[in-house]
C-alpha cells in the first residue's frame, strides 16, 4: 500500500475505538442476522477518515465540506482527507468544513484517480475509510448510518443510497449546510432519482442479501466505507487505474471476505448525473479493456479460448515433495490443458536446495525436483514456491491436487460449475483412503477461507470445533464414493476453518469418478484434446449448416416433383376404379 507522501499532516483521531468490533457470522452475502441501532441510537466508538479525492473542483468540493460539517456522527470521531490531485491553483479547505479537515497532494508526476485515493487512504487515520466523492451532498445521518454496520462487523463495505440531481447549478454551500443541519437536505434535491441499473440490482437481490459472489459490483466510489484494516489487508487502491478502480477494490474486498451492505438511509446526492449514465458505452469501451485483466470474475469479457490473464480464476496448488517427476507433470499438464484456460499452477517443494553447483546430472539426490523445475522453468502459468501460499487472492478459487492425480478435460470446469452454482465454500473431491486417512482434492473459494480466518482470529474458532482436528470425517468406505453427498450432517471434521468455512457458504464431498479424476497411471496423454473438440465441433457446425442447406433443397424439390405428379395424375383418364378411390379419398374415408 502507498505510504503516506513526505511531510503529510498526520491524523489526529483517538484510538480507544480500535479491536472493540465483535464480528459476527454471515452467511454469504445475506446480513440479514445484523440488527443495527436506530439512527439517533448506539454509543460510537469507531473513528472515521472521509477521503475526498478532488480535482480542479473547488466550489463543488465547497459544498461537499459544507455537507460534512454538519453531520450527527460525532466530530472528535471524524476527520476528513482531501486529496488534491494535482488542481491549478491548489485547491483550497474553506472556513464551512469540519473541524478535522486536512488536505493532501498527489505525489509529482502522479495523477488520477486512482492515486488520488490511495494517497488519502495512505495518511488517514480512522478505524474506517470512508470514500466520497467530490461533488456529492451527504443527509445528516449519512456517516452514523455507516457506521452503525462496522460497530457490528469488521468485514462489512457499506453502500450509501446515491440520487443523481440535474445537470444544473447546484446550491450554495451555506444553503448545503442550513439544510443537512436542519434534516432538510431533501427539500435540495426533489427532482433527483437513483441510477436505474442499481435500482433493479438491488431489487432482484433483496438488497444484495441474495447477490452472492456478486455483490461487490455495486461497490463504488461515491460514498462507500470500509474497515481500514480491511483495505490495507488487500494492497489498498490500484493506482495504475484511473477509470474502474472501484470496481477492482470491490472485487478484490470480496476475495478477502467482505459483506456488502447497501443501506437506504445513507442518503447521499450527486450533483449531476455521473460520466457513466452520460456516456455508458464509451465508459463501458475503456473499462472492459482493462478490467477483464484483473476480475476473472468477469466471463464474458474472457472469451478467449487461449488468452493468459493475470488474475487467473483458479490457482492449482500441487505439491510435488515426495513425488516422482512423471507424477508431477501429469499433474500439471492436465491441469493446464483443461476446458478452463484462465489456471495458475503453484508447484510446491524445496527449491532453494536445487544449487547450481557441480552435481551429477542422473544420480543427484533431488533429481526429481530437478527434472520438475526444468520443465516448467519458462512456462509463464507455472510458478515455485516452498510452502503453499496462505492465500490465493485475488483468485477466487484454489484447487488444491496432490501429484498423481490426474483431472480430466473438463474435470475443473465442472468442480468450479458446482461451486458456483450452489455458492460452495468447499469442495472436497475424495480420491483414495490409506493409513494416514483420506486424500482429497479440494476446491477452496478464496472468499470464504478469507472471512473465516477473519473471524477464526477474532475468536470465534474455538467453538467450531466439534471434535479433535486430526480426527479424520466419518466418512464409510470412501473410495466408493459415487454421488455427491451433502455434508449437513457430518460433525467430525478435520480443520476448524473447515467447519467455519462449511457454517458459513457450505461444503461437499464428491468422488472422483464423477468428475473424471483418475491417476496418473490410467490417465490418457494429454494431446491438446479441448482445442480440438473446439475445431471439431466447429467443423461439424459447419457441416450441419451444409446438410441443412442440402435438406432445405431436397424439400423444395421433392416439393416440385409432388406438384408436377400432381398434374400428370390430373390428366390421366380414369377408369370406375380411380373414380372410386379418388372420391373416397377426397372424402378423407381411406386408411
Amino acid at each position: 500500500m502507498t505510504e503516506a507522501p513526505p511531510g503529510a499532516p498526520a491524523s489526529h483521531l483517538p484510538r480507544e475505538g480500535r479491536d472493540a468490533v465483535a464480528d459476527a457470522r454471515i452467511r454469504h452475502n445475506d446480513y440479514g442476522s445484523l440488527r443495527p441501532h436506530d439512527l439517533g441510537d448506539g454509543e460510537p466508538r469507531l473513528t472515521v477518515s472521509v477521503v475526498i479525492p478532488a480535482y480542479d473542483c473547488q466550489e463543488a468540493l465547497d459544498r461537499t465540506l459544507a455537507g460534512l460539517a454538519a453531520q450527527s456522527y460525532p466530530s472528535h470521531l471524524t476527520e476528513v482527507v482531501v486529496a488534491d490531485d494535482g488542481s491549478d491553483p491548489p485547491l483550497r479547505i474553506p472556513e464551512l468544513a469540519p473541524v478535522n479537515t486536512r488536505l493532501v497532494r498527489v505525489p509529482d508526476g502522479r495523477w488520477g484517480r486512482g492515486w488520488a485515493r490511495q494517497t488519502g487512504a495512505a495518511t488517514a487515520g480512522g478505524d474506517v475509510l470512508h470514500w466520497i466523492d467530490s461533488d456529492m451532498i451527504l443527509d445528516r445521518e449519512h456517516l452514523e448510518a455507516h457506521m452503525r454496520w462496522h460497530h457490528l462487523a469488521s468485514y462489512t463495505v457499506v453502500l450509501g443510497d446515491v440520487r443523481f440531481t440535474p445537470d444544473e447549478a447546484g446550491p450554495s454551500a451555506q444553503e448545503v449546510f442550513s439544510a443537512v443541519e436542519s434534516g432538510d437536505a431533501e427539500k435540495l434535491f426533489e427532482t433527483s432519482a437513483p441510477h436505474a441499473w442499481r435500482a433493479g440490482v438491488l431489487e432482484e437481490t433483496r438488497w444484495l442479501r441474495d447477490a452472492g459472489a456478486g455483490a461487490y459490483r455495486l461497490h463504488s466510489g461515491a460514498t462507500t466505507s470500509v474497515s481500514t484494516a480491511l483495505l490495507r489487508s488487500v494492497g489498498g487502491v490500484n493506482t495504475t487505474l484511473n477509470m474502474g478502480e472501484d470496481t477492482d477494490l470491490g472485487f478484490r474486498l470480496a476475495q478477502a471476505g467482505a459483506v456488502f451492505i447497501p443501506d437506504p438511509q445513507a442518503r447521499g446526492w450527486h450533483l449531476g448525473t455521473s460520466t457513466v449514465m452520460r456516456r455508458e458505452k464509451e465508459v463501458h469501451r475503456h473499462n472492459w479493456s482493462v478490467l477483464p485483466d484483473l476480475i476473472p470474475d468477469l466471463r464474458w469479457l474472457r472469451s478467449h479460448p487461449r488468452r493468459h490473464w493475470l488474475v487467473p480464476y483458479v490457482h492449482v496448488v500441487v505439491d510435488a515433495r515426495d513425488a516422482s517427476y512423471e507424477d508431477v507433470r501429469a499433474t500439471v499438464d492436465a491441469a493446464l490443458a483443461g476446458t478452463i484456460v484462465d489456471v495458475a499452477v503453484t508447484v510446491v517443494g524445496p527449491w532453494t536446495a536445487l544449487t547450481g553447483g557441480r552435481r551429477s546430472s542422473l544420480d543427484e539426490p533431488l533429481l526429481d525436483m530437478r527434472l520438475t523445475h526444468n520443465l516448467y522453468a519458462h512456462e509463464p502459468r507455472v510458478s515455485f514456491a516452498e510452502e503453499a501460499p496462505r492465500t490465493s487472492a485475488p483468485a477466487p478459487f484454489r484447487l488444491a491436487c496432490p501429484a498423481g492425480w490426474v483431472l480430466g478435460a473438463d474435470s475443473l470446469a465442472e468442480l468450479v460449475k458446482l461451486a458456483e452454482r450452489e455458492e460452495y465454500g468447499l469442495l472436497s473431491v475424495v480420491l483414495d483412503e490409506g493409513a494416514e486417512g483420506v486424500r482429497a482434492i479440494r476446491l477452496e473459494r478464496t472468499a470464504a477461507f478469507a472471512r473465516a480466518a477473519l473471524l477464526i482470529a477474532g475468536g470465534h474458532g474455538a467453538d467450531a470445533l466439534t471434535a479433535d482436528a486430526t480426527d479424520v470425517t466419518d466418512v464409510t468406505d470412501v473410495t466408493d464414493v459415487t454421488d455427491v453427498t451433502d455434508v449437513t450432517d457430518v460433525t467430525d471434521v478435520t480443520d476448524v476453518t473447515d467447519n467455519m468455512v462449511h457454517e458459513l457458504f457450505g461444503s461437499f464431498w464428491a468422488g472422483a469418478d464423477q468428475f473424471g479424476i483418475t491417476t496418473a497411471g490410467k490417465a490418457e496423454p494429454v494431446t491438446g484434446d479441448p482445442a480440438r473438440w473446439r475445431a471439431e465441433s466447429a467443423r461439424w457446425r459447419r457441416e450441419a449448416k451444409r446438410l441443412e442447406g442440402e435438406v432445405k433443397d431436397l424439400r423444395a424439390e421433392a416439393e416440385r416433383l409432388r406438384a408436377e405428379i400432381g398434374q400428370l395424375e390430373g390428366k390421366r383418364p380414369r377408369g370406375p376404379l380411380r373414380e372410386i378411390i379418388a372420391t373416397a379419398m377426397g372424402q378423407g374415408k381411406t386408411g
